[in-house]
Protein backbone atom coordinates (compact mmCIF):
# COMPACT_ATOMS: atom_id res chain seq x y z
CA UNK A 1 0.00 0.00 0.00
CA UNK A 2 1.13 3.42 -1.13
CA UNK A 3 2.36 5.08 2.65
CA UNK A 4 0.64 8.31 1.67
CA UNK A 5 -2.97 6.83 1.46
CA UNK A 6 -2.19 4.70 4.70
CA UNK A 7 -4.26 5.38 7.87
CA UNK A 8 -2.82 5.48 10.72
CA UNK A 9 -4.59 1.98 11.50
CA UNK A 10 -2.70 0.54 8.17
CA UNK A 11 0.51 1.54 9.79
CA UNK A 12 0.28 0.55 12.99
CA UNK A 13 -0.39 -3.14 11.88
CA UNK A 14 2.10 -2.50 9.31
CA UNK A 15 4.76 -1.58 11.78
CA UNK A 16 3.48 -4.67 14.70
CA UNK A 17 4.24 -6.73 11.89
CA UNK A 18 7.76 -5.64 10.99
CA UNK A 19 8.72 -5.09 14.35
CA UNK A 20 8.63 -8.56 15.41
CA UNK A 21 9.54 -9.92 11.98
CA UNK A 22 12.69 -7.98 12.20
CA UNK A 23 13.38 -9.53 15.55
CA UNK A 24 12.85 -12.91 14.30
CA UNK A 25 15.70 -12.00 11.24
CA UNK A 26 17.79 -10.79 13.51
CA UNK A 27 18.11 -14.00 15.54
CA UNK A 28 18.29 -15.84 12.48
CA UNK A 29 20.86 -13.93 11.32
CA UNK A 30 22.66 -14.34 14.29
CA UNK A 31 22.31 -10.82 15.95
CA UNK A 32 21.96 -10.04 19.67
CA UNK A 33 18.23 -9.80 20.81
CA UNK A 34 16.96 -8.26 23.86
CA UNK A 35 14.00 -8.53 26.11
CA UNK A 36 13.32 -5.14 27.57
CA UNK A 37 10.42 -3.78 30.44
CA UNK A 38 7.93 -1.89 28.51
CA UNK A 39 9.43 1.80 30.32
CA UNK A 40 12.74 0.96 30.53
CA UNK A 41 15.53 3.09 29.50
CA UNK A 42 15.32 2.05 25.25
CA UNK A 43 17.40 5.14 24.11
CA UNK A 44 20.63 3.31 25.39
CA UNK A 45 19.45 0.33 23.55
CA UNK A 46 18.63 2.25 20.48
CA UNK A 47 21.78 3.82 20.55
CA UNK A 48 23.38 0.50 20.60
CA UNK A 49 21.63 -1.19 17.34
CA UNK A 50 20.44 -3.78 19.77
CA UNK A 51 17.53 -5.34 18.21
CA UNK A 52 14.76 -5.41 21.36
CA UNK A 53 11.24 -6.90 21.98
CA UNK A 54 8.95 -6.58 25.24
CA UNK A 55 7.67 -9.05 26.80
CA UNK A 56 4.45 -7.03 27.94
CA UNK A 57 3.34 -6.38 24.60
CA UNK A 58 4.29 -9.73 23.72
CA UNK A 59 1.92 -11.19 26.45
CA UNK A 60 -0.95 -8.94 25.49
CA UNK A 61 -0.64 -9.71 22.16
CA UNK A 62 -1.08 -13.29 23.26
CA UNK A 63 -4.12 -12.72 25.67
CA UNK A 64 -5.81 -10.55 23.03
CA UNK A 65 -5.57 -13.90 20.80
CA UNK A 66 -6.93 -15.49 23.63
CA UNK A 67 -4.02 -17.68 23.71
CA UNK A 68 -3.12 -16.83 27.29
CA UNK A 69 -4.39 -19.93 29.19
CA UNK A 70 -1.82 -22.54 27.55
CA UNK A 71 1.31 -20.62 28.72
CA UNK A 72 -0.22 -19.40 32.29
CA UNK A 73 -1.28 -22.62 32.72
CA UNK A 74 2.12 -24.60 31.79
CA UNK A 75 3.67 -21.97 33.80
CA UNK A 76 1.56 -22.71 36.82
CA UNK A 77 2.36 -26.46 36.41
CA UNK A 78 5.77 -25.84 37.19
CA UNK A 79 4.82 -24.28 40.41
CA UNK A 80 4.48 -20.60 39.89
CA UNK A 81 1.45 -19.07 41.89
CA UNK A 82 -2.00 -17.85 40.06
CA UNK A 83 -0.95 -15.01 42.38
CA UNK A 84 1.90 -13.84 39.98
CA UNK A 85 1.21 -11.48 37.40
CA UNK A 86 -0.08 -12.54 34.63
CA UNK A 87 1.99 -11.39 31.80
CA UNK A 88 5.08 -12.77 33.87
CA UNK A 89 3.13 -16.18 33.25
CA UNK A 90 2.84 -15.81 29.56
CA UNK A 91 6.14 -14.73 29.34
CA UNK A 92 7.91 -17.61 31.56
CA UNK A 93 6.00 -20.25 29.69
CA UNK A 94 6.65 -19.13 26.61
CA UNK A 95 10.31 -19.15 27.32
CA UNK A 96 9.58 -23.12 27.36
CA UNK A 97 6.66 -23.52 24.97
CA UNK A 98 8.97 -21.14 22.28
CA UNK A 99 5.55 -20.77 20.08
CA UNK A 100 2.63 -19.06 20.14
CA UNK A 101 0.01 -18.96 17.45
CA UNK A 102 -0.36 -15.45 18.10
CA UNK A 103 3.07 -14.31 17.38
CA UNK A 104 6.49 -15.29 18.41
CA UNK A 105 9.36 -13.77 19.65
CA UNK A 106 12.85 -15.09 19.55
CA UNK A 107 14.57 -16.20 22.91
CA UNK A 108 16.32 -13.48 24.70
CA UNK A 109 20.52 -13.00 24.55
CA UNK A 110 20.21 -9.91 26.91
CA UNK A 111 17.66 -9.18 29.75
CA UNK A 112 17.13 -5.08 30.29
CA UNK A 113 14.76 -4.62 33.12
CA UNK A 114 13.61 -1.32 34.87
CA UNK A 115 11.29 -1.67 38.12
CA UNK A 116 9.67 1.32 38.22
CA UNK A 117 6.77 0.07 36.80
CA UNK A 118 6.54 -2.55 39.75
CA UNK A 119 8.35 -5.13 41.73
CA UNK A 120 7.19 -8.15 40.09
CA UNK A 121 9.43 -7.69 37.02
CA UNK A 122 12.89 -7.91 39.06
CA UNK A 123 12.17 -11.53 39.90
CA UNK A 124 10.43 -12.10 36.88
CA UNK A 125 13.57 -11.05 34.67
CA UNK A 126 16.34 -12.34 37.12
CA UNK A 127 14.33 -15.95 36.93
CA UNK A 128 14.91 -15.83 33.01
CA UNK A 129 18.34 -14.22 32.84
CA UNK A 130 18.97 -17.01 35.43
CA UNK A 131 17.23 -19.73 33.57
CA UNK A 132 18.50 -18.88 30.07
CA UNK A 133 22.17 -18.15 31.41
CA UNK A 134 22.59 -14.79 30.26
CA UNK A 135 23.41 -11.30 31.34
CA UNK A 136 20.93 -9.06 33.46
CA UNK A 137 21.08 -5.36 32.95
CA UNK A 138 19.04 -4.06 36.27
CA UNK A 139 17.47 -0.67 37.06
CA UNK A 140 16.75 -0.23 40.51
CA UNK A 141 14.05 2.54 40.74
CA UNK A 142 13.29 3.42 44.75
CA UNK A 143 9.94 4.25 45.20
CA UNK A 144 8.61 8.08 45.41
CA UNK A 145 7.21 8.21 48.67
CA UNK A 146 7.22 12.01 48.46
CA UNK A 147 5.50 14.47 46.00
CA UNK A 148 8.10 15.08 43.77
CA UNK A 149 10.83 12.89 42.83
CA UNK A 150 14.08 13.60 45.03
CA UNK A 151 16.99 14.51 43.65
CA UNK A 152 18.80 12.01 45.12
CA UNK A 153 16.45 9.37 43.25
CA UNK A 154 17.30 11.13 40.02
CA UNK A 155 21.22 10.69 41.15
CA UNK A 156 20.84 7.25 41.64
CA UNK A 157 18.73 6.50 38.48
CA UNK A 158 21.36 8.58 36.37
CA UNK A 159 24.18 6.15 38.13
CA UNK A 160 22.77 3.40 36.91
CA UNK A 161 22.05 4.54 33.66
CA UNK A 162 25.50 5.57 33.12
CA UNK A 163 26.94 1.64 34.63
CA UNK A 164 24.37 0.19 32.08
CA UNK A 165 26.17 2.25 29.30
CA UNK A 166 29.15 0.27 30.58
CA UNK A 167 27.48 -3.06 30.30
CA UNK A 168 26.26 -2.62 27.22
CA UNK A 169 29.93 -1.64 25.89
CA UNK A 170 30.74 -5.15 27.14
CA UNK A 171 28.09 -7.02 25.87
CA UNK A 172 28.47 -5.65 21.84
CA UNK A 173 32.17 -4.82 22.23
CA UNK A 174 31.35 -1.86 20.58
CA UNK A 175 32.09 1.84 22.02
CA UNK A 176 29.20 3.74 23.01
CA UNK A 177 28.28 6.88 20.92
CA UNK A 178 26.71 9.73 22.86
CA UNK A 179 26.22 12.13 19.67
CA UNK A 180 23.77 9.06 18.32
CA UNK A 181 22.35 8.70 21.96
CA UNK A 182 21.55 12.76 21.25
CA UNK A 183 20.06 12.44 18.51
CA UNK A 184 18.05 8.94 19.74
CA UNK A 185 16.51 11.30 22.73
CA UNK A 186 15.60 13.82 20.70
CA UNK A 187 13.77 11.79 18.53
CA UNK A 188 11.86 9.81 21.68
CA UNK A 189 10.81 13.53 23.17
CA UNK A 190 9.39 14.13 19.05
CA UNK A 191 7.65 10.45 19.16
CA UNK A 192 6.01 11.04 23.05
CA UNK A 193 5.31 14.44 21.82
CA UNK A 194 3.08 13.41 19.37
CA UNK A 195 1.55 10.19 21.27
CA UNK A 196 0.59 13.23 24.48
CA UNK A 197 -1.09 15.36 21.16
CA UNK A 198 -2.61 12.92 19.82
CA UNK A 199 -4.57 10.89 22.77
CA UNK A 200 -5.29 15.23 23.83
CA UNK A 201 -7.71 15.00 21.27
CA UNK A 202 -10.06 13.02 23.40
CA UNK A 203 -10.56 16.40 25.41
CA UNK A 204 -13.02 17.73 22.43
CA UNK A 205 -16.94 17.11 22.98
CA UNK A 206 -17.70 14.56 21.68
CA UNK A 207 -14.14 13.03 21.39
CA UNK A 208 -12.67 11.57 18.20
CA UNK A 209 -11.11 9.09 20.19
CA UNK A 210 -12.88 6.02 21.03
CA UNK A 211 -10.05 5.24 24.07
CA UNK A 212 -10.06 1.52 23.50
CA UNK A 213 -8.24 2.12 20.13
CA UNK A 214 -6.04 4.11 22.13
CA UNK A 215 -4.63 0.36 23.87
CA UNK A 216 -4.09 -1.02 20.68
CA UNK A 217 -1.65 2.14 19.68
CA UNK A 218 0.09 1.78 22.62
CA UNK A 219 2.47 -1.48 21.65
CA UNK A 220 4.14 1.04 19.70
CA UNK A 221 4.49 3.62 22.19
CA UNK A 222 5.76 0.94 23.93
CA UNK A 223 8.54 -0.45 21.62
CA UNK A 224 9.32 2.74 18.97
CA UNK A 225 9.64 5.43 21.27
CA UNK A 226 13.20 6.14 19.90
CA UNK A 227 12.53 4.97 16.20
CA UNK A 228 11.54 7.15 13.53
CA UNK A 229 8.59 5.02 12.66
CA UNK A 230 7.19 5.63 15.93
CA UNK A 231 7.00 9.52 15.57
CA UNK A 232 5.61 8.87 11.84
CA UNK A 233 2.71 6.96 13.43
CA UNK A 234 2.05 9.25 16.04
CA UNK A 235 1.81 12.13 13.94
CA UNK A 236 -0.64 10.64 11.40
CA UNK A 237 -3.01 9.24 14.23
CA UNK A 238 -2.66 12.94 16.11
CA UNK A 239 -3.39 14.65 12.30
CA UNK A 240 -6.33 12.18 11.97
CA UNK A 241 -7.97 12.65 14.97
CA UNK A 242 -7.79 16.71 15.14
CA UNK A 243 -9.80 16.62 11.36
CA UNK A 244 -12.29 14.47 12.95
CA UNK A 245 -12.37 17.23 16.12
CA UNK A 246 -12.65 20.36 13.69
CA UNK A 247 -15.35 18.11 11.62
CA UNK A 248 -17.41 17.52 15.04
CA UNK A 249 -17.08 13.73 14.77
CA UNK A 250 -17.43 11.34 17.66
CA UNK A 251 -15.74 7.92 18.39
CA UNK A 252 -17.98 6.03 16.66
CA UNK A 253 -20.54 6.19 13.32
CA UNK A 254 -22.73 4.01 14.62
CA UNK A 255 -23.64 5.74 17.84
CA UNK A 256 -22.59 8.90 20.07
CA UNK A 257 -21.13 9.78 22.98
CA UNK A 258 -23.84 10.24 26.29
CA UNK A 259 -21.06 9.58 28.68
CA UNK A 260 -17.27 9.74 28.80
CA UNK A 261 -15.48 8.00 31.04
CA UNK A 262 -11.72 7.14 32.18
CA UNK A 263 -10.61 3.66 32.58
CA UNK A 264 -8.00 3.13 35.33
CA UNK A 265 -5.58 0.21 34.82
CA UNK A 266 -4.28 -2.19 31.91
CA UNK A 267 -7.16 -3.39 29.39
CA UNK A 268 -8.54 -6.82 29.53
CA UNK A 269 -7.15 -8.22 27.02
CA UNK A 270 -8.79 -11.61 26.53
CA UNK A 271 -11.92 -9.35 26.80
CA UNK A 272 -11.08 -6.32 25.22
CA UNK A 273 -13.97 -6.91 22.56
CA UNK A 274 -16.65 -7.59 25.47
CA UNK A 275 -15.36 -4.56 27.47
CA UNK A 276 -15.94 -2.09 24.80
CA UNK A 277 -19.07 -3.77 23.24
CA UNK A 278 -20.89 -3.29 26.81
CA UNK A 279 -19.58 0.77 27.10
CA UNK A 280 -20.49 1.32 23.55
CA UNK A 281 -24.16 -0.11 24.17
CA UNK A 282 -24.36 2.38 27.00
CA UNK A 283 -23.15 5.80 24.81
CA UNK A 284 -19.81 5.45 27.22
CA UNK A 285 -16.59 6.02 25.76
CA UNK A 286 -13.64 5.95 27.40
CA UNK A 287 -11.61 8.82 26.62
CA UNK A 288 -8.51 8.94 28.76
CA UNK A 289 -6.70 6.44 31.29
CA UNK A 290 -3.39 6.97 33.27
CA UNK A 291 -1.23 5.42 29.87
CA UNK A 292 -1.29 8.75 27.84
CA UNK A 293 1.08 10.80 30.46
CA UNK A 294 3.06 7.34 31.21
CA UNK A 295 4.45 6.79 28.38
CA UNK A 296 4.79 11.01 28.08
CA UNK A 297 8.59 10.51 28.73
CA UNK A 298 10.11 13.67 27.85
CA UNK A 299 13.49 15.58 28.73
CA UNK A 300 16.18 17.84 27.32
CA UNK A 301 18.06 16.41 24.62
CA UNK A 302 21.62 15.04 25.94
CA UNK A 303 20.70 15.56 29.86
CA UNK A 304 21.13 11.97 31.34
CA UNK A 305 19.83 14.38 34.24
CA UNK A 306 16.69 14.69 32.98
CA UNK A 307 16.49 11.29 31.55
CA UNK A 308 16.90 9.84 34.95
CA UNK A 309 14.22 12.01 36.34
CA UNK A 310 11.97 11.15 33.37
CA UNK A 311 12.18 7.52 34.11
CA UNK A 312 11.92 7.88 37.69
CA UNK A 313 8.67 9.68 37.32
CA UNK A 314 6.55 7.32 35.91
CA UNK A 315 2.80 7.07 37.00
CA UNK A 316 3.13 3.57 38.69
CA UNK A 317 5.91 4.79 40.62
CA UNK A 318 4.63 7.53 42.56
CA UNK A 319 2.41 7.80 45.93
CA UNK A 320 -1.02 8.22 46.72
CA UNK A 321 -1.33 11.95 47.01
CA UNK A 322 0.21 12.13 43.14
CA UNK A 323 -2.12 9.60 41.74
CA UNK A 324 -5.20 11.32 43.31
CA UNK A 325 -4.32 14.65 41.86
CA UNK A 326 -3.42 13.30 38.66
CA UNK A 327 -6.45 11.40 38.20
CA UNK A 328 -8.68 14.37 39.58
CA UNK A 329 -7.03 16.61 36.70
CA UNK A 330 -7.92 14.15 34.23
CA UNK A 331 -11.66 14.34 35.56
CA UNK A 332 -11.47 18.28 35.28
CA UNK A 333 -9.26 18.11 31.64
CA UNK A 334 -11.09 15.79 29.99
CA UNK A 335 -14.87 16.67 31.34
CA UNK A 336 -15.47 12.97 32.79
CA UNK A 337 -18.67 11.85 33.87
CA UNK A 338 -17.61 8.74 35.53
CA UNK A 339 -14.15 6.36 36.13
CA UNK A 340 -14.41 2.50 35.90
CA UNK A 341 -11.48 1.31 37.90
CA UNK A 342 -10.18 -2.37 36.79
CA UNK A 343 -8.97 -4.50 39.75
CA UNK A 344 -6.99 -6.30 37.42
CA UNK A 345 -5.79 -9.26 40.08
CA UNK A 346 -2.49 -9.45 38.23
CA UNK A 347 -1.28 -5.99 39.46
CA UNK A 348 -0.69 -6.19 42.78
CA UNK A 349 0.36 -2.51 42.89
CA UNK A 350 -1.70 -0.44 41.46
CA UNK A 351 -4.97 -2.84 43.39
CA UNK A 352 -3.29 -1.98 46.86
CA UNK A 353 -3.65 1.18 46.13
CA UNK A 354 -6.62 1.68 43.94
CA UNK A 355 -9.63 1.78 46.41
CA UNK A 356 -7.88 4.66 48.42
CA UNK A 357 -7.62 6.56 44.90
CA UNK A 358 -11.29 5.77 44.61
CA UNK A 359 -12.09 7.28 47.46
CA UNK A 360 -10.25 10.41 47.47
CA UNK A 361 -10.70 11.03 44.21
CA UNK A 362 -14.90 11.13 44.42
CA UNK A 363 -14.09 13.21 47.68
CA UNK A 364 -12.41 15.94 45.18
CA UNK A 365 -14.31 16.00 42.23
CA UNK A 366 -18.47 14.25 43.22
CA UNK A 367 -17.96 12.32 40.07
CA UNK A 368 -19.02 8.76 40.40
CA UNK A 369 -16.96 5.60 39.62
CA UNK A 370 -17.20 1.85 40.29
CA UNK A 371 -14.56 -1.13 40.58
CA UNK A 372 -15.14 -4.57 38.35
CA UNK A 373 -12.82 -7.26 38.62
CA UNK A 374 -10.40 -8.80 36.08
CA UNK A 375 -7.17 -9.73 34.76
CA UNK A 376 -4.87 -7.94 31.98
CA UNK A 377 -4.26 -11.94 30.51
CA UNK A 378 -5.40 -14.39 32.53
CA UNK A 379 -9.24 -15.09 31.00
CA UNK A 380 -10.29 -16.74 34.38
CA UNK A 381 -10.56 -13.97 36.60
CA UNK A 382 -13.42 -11.91 34.74
CA UNK A 383 -17.08 -11.80 34.59
CA UNK A 384 -18.91 -10.38 31.60
CA UNK A 385 -22.29 -10.76 34.01
CA UNK A 386 -20.23 -8.50 36.91
CA UNK A 387 -18.79 -6.10 34.48
CA UNK A 388 -21.77 -5.30 32.85
CA UNK A 389 -23.67 -4.80 36.13
CA UNK A 390 -20.77 -2.52 37.29
CA UNK A 391 -21.67 -0.59 34.38
CA UNK A 392 -24.98 -0.01 34.55
CA UNK A 393 -24.87 0.88 37.90
CA UNK A 394 -22.27 3.58 36.77
CA UNK A 395 -25.13 4.67 34.09
CA UNK A 396 -27.53 5.53 36.56
CA UNK A 397 -24.98 7.21 38.56
CA UNK A 398 -23.61 9.48 35.87
CA UNK A 399 -27.53 9.87 34.54
CA UNK A 400 -28.09 11.18 38.09
CA UNK A 401 -25.60 13.72 38.10
CA UNK A 402 -26.73 15.21 34.43
CA UNK A 403 -30.49 15.66 35.99
CA UNK A 404 -29.07 17.28 38.86
CA UNK A 405 -26.81 19.54 36.84
CA UNK A 406 -29.85 20.48 34.33
CA UNK A 407 -32.27 21.05 37.82
CA UNK A 408 -28.70 23.35 38.39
Amino acid sequence: MDEKQMTSKDLLNSLVAKHYEDALQAKADGKPVVWATSISPQELLETMDLTTVYPENHAAAIGARKEALHFIEHSEGKGYSADICSYARVNMGYVELKHAEAQDIPQPDLIFCCSNICNTVIKWYENIAKQLNIPLIMFDMPFNHTYDVPQHSIQYMRGQIEYAIKRLEDFTQKKFDYDKLGEVMELSNKTCEWWKKATDWAKFTPSPLNGFDMFNYMAMIVCMRGNKDGETLFKLWHDELEAKAKAGKGPWNSAEEQYRVMWDGIACWPHLSTTFKTLKKYGINMVTSTYPESWNIRYEKNDLNGMAKAYASNYANRNLEYDTQNVSKLVDDFSLDGIIYHSNRSCKLMDFRQYEVQRRVTEMTGIPSVVFDGDQTDPRNFSEAQYETRVQALVEMMEENKELKRRG
